[in-house]
């Protein structure tokens, strides 16, 4: 492959140089910032032979490349189109300048979770380890592998522990994403994070108990009082804590002269920060996210069937849209309070779908670009990575996305009527199953089962009809 030659036509078919504002990558796409993105050819993009897919999301134009090839591409391309290389945080600052309000709130909660995602995803694959160690009825009935085999039973408390700690601390992972996101300084926000979840508070897990025996401690404030509570699994808390921890830095900052900065900025801000946490922002979020919260789980008790059709179906339109990543904080929020969450499941599915149209394409297809594409986007989305089946292939021939849609929704039916709940959030695809809880194994696999066939078979007979019209 000539790669000087591929940047060349990258450059030609975005519309030209003239038309990069700037432009970096990651471990598989080039991401462009483009002054106009009608300008882009599409279909001249799509016969590169290193061109993938192609997608735009949250004011950037992402090309896939793949990994290891696109660094080189990425190389050239600057030279080709004459400009300077540029970070992931600069193209995101000219990309948002394009954003409306509520493109830039959804990418805001992108920006705070999605760095954390390794963490939680980690900690969820431990879970599912240690659910299947500990899961009755597994491999005997009645028991499970550690009630049996009692040698195992320290070893899974321990991988029990590891997996927990990211959860257990999860306002230490936020108040450090979050702080960084608006500006301050992300040391603060762990501390802020971890003081959210301090020993000596009332576990937030314990306050509904605590409450009902009239037995929630109290800080006596020249009268006022404040309930001792820590915010354990809380995510609305934590964000505006962050939001207000970071305004006050950058207030002081600019006002305090530099000798006394180390003694008054992050004293001043963190001391400020948490005695709003705990009089204001504290009782006011948890109220607030346990009302929502309540409200959906109430929604789905009632509604489980329709529910599922709907989110099952649209999650991959969520996707597209980039405000997936909002429902991330939805979901720590259910694991959090409630002790798990009905949404991922569906989500794990959705992705299978989508892959599952995909393959059905590599049998329908004659371009042989496309059959590789199909095929190894197809094994990207049963690991949980749907954008090369999304963009390269399944919205490019629109009825793949449709078949895929219709399968999802039908499994997300299987889900939720069979009230199939996951533990953690772990890998969205195969693998999702170690997140599941055991005793809803089988409903999820006969969700998966569906995510498999049914997108497989309507794409495959659809384009078969299609042929013969």
């Amino acid at each position: 492959m000539d790669i000087r030659k591929t940047a060349e036509q990258i450059v030609e078919a975005v519309g030209g140089k003239e038309n990069i504002g700037a432009a970096t990558h990651c471990v598989t796409r080039l991401r462009f910032a483009l002054n106009d993105e009608s300008l882009v050819n599409k279909e001249k993009l799509e016969d590169v032979d290193a061109v993938k897919g192609s997608f735009s999301t949250n004011g950037q134009f992402q090309v896939v490349i793949g990994q290891g090839l696109v660094d080189k591409v990425y190389n050239e391309l600057v030279e080709a189109a004459g400009i300077g290389k540029a970070t992931k945080e600069d193209i995101k600052n000219a990309a948002e300048k394009k954003l409306n309000p509520l493109q830039r709130a959804v990418k805001t909660l992108a920006d705070i979770f999605i760095p954390i995602l390794p963490a939680i995803v980690t900690a969820g694959l431990l879970m599912g380890i240690n659910n299947i160690l500990t899961g009755q009825g597994i491999f005997y009935e009645g028991k499970s592998f550690v009630d049996v085999n009692t040698a195992w039973k320290d070893l899974a408390d321990i991988i029990n522990v590891i997996a927990n700690t990211a959860f257990a601390f999860l306002p230490g992972l936020i108040g450090w994403s979050a702080v960084k996101k608006f500006g301050g300084n992300p040391l603060l926000g762990i501390v802020l994070g971890l003081m959210l979840v301090h020993p000596s508070l009332l576990n937030a897990w314990d306050y509904g108990k605590a409450l009902e025996a009239g037995k929630v401690p109290h800080w006596n404030l020249f009268g006022l009082q404040i309930e001792k509570i820590g915010y354990q699994g809380q995510v609305l808390p934590v964000l505006l804590a962050s939001y207000v921890l970071a305004k006050i830095e950058v207030f002081l900052n600019r006002r305090v002269p530099d000798a006394f900065k180390l003694l008054i900025v992050a004293p001043a801000a963190l001391l400020v920060t948490g005695f709003l946490s705990f009089i204001v922002i504290g009782p006011i979020t948890f109220g607030l996210a346990n009302f929502l919260t309540d409200g959906l789980v109430s929604i789905f008790d009632n509604f489980a069937a329709l529910g599922g059709l709907i989110y099952g179906g649209l999650y991959a339109l969520l996707v597209v849209t980039g405000m997936h990543h909002t429902f991330l904080a939805v979901d720590l929020q259910l694991i959090g309070s409630k002790g798990g969450t009905f949404l991922w499941p569906m989500l794990a599915l959705s992705n299978i779908a989508q892959g599952s149209a995909a393959l059905a394409m590599m049998f329908i297809t004659k371009d042989e670009k496309v059959k590789g594409l199909s095929f190894t986007s197809a094994v990207s989305a049963y690991l949980g990575i749907t954008e090369p089946a999304l963009f390269g292939v399944n919205l490019r021939f629109r009825y793949p996305f449709i078949c895929a849609i219709i399968g999802s929704a039908i499994a997300g039916v299987i889900l939720t009527i069979n009230s199939v709940r996951a533990s953690s959030i772990g890998v969205g695809g195969v693998p999702g199953f170690l997140s599941i809880f055991p005793d809803k194994w089988a409903p999820f696999f006969i969700g998966m089962a569906i995510a498999v066939v049914v997108p497989f078979v309507l794409t495959y007979l659809f384009a078969k009809v299609k042929k013969a019209k």
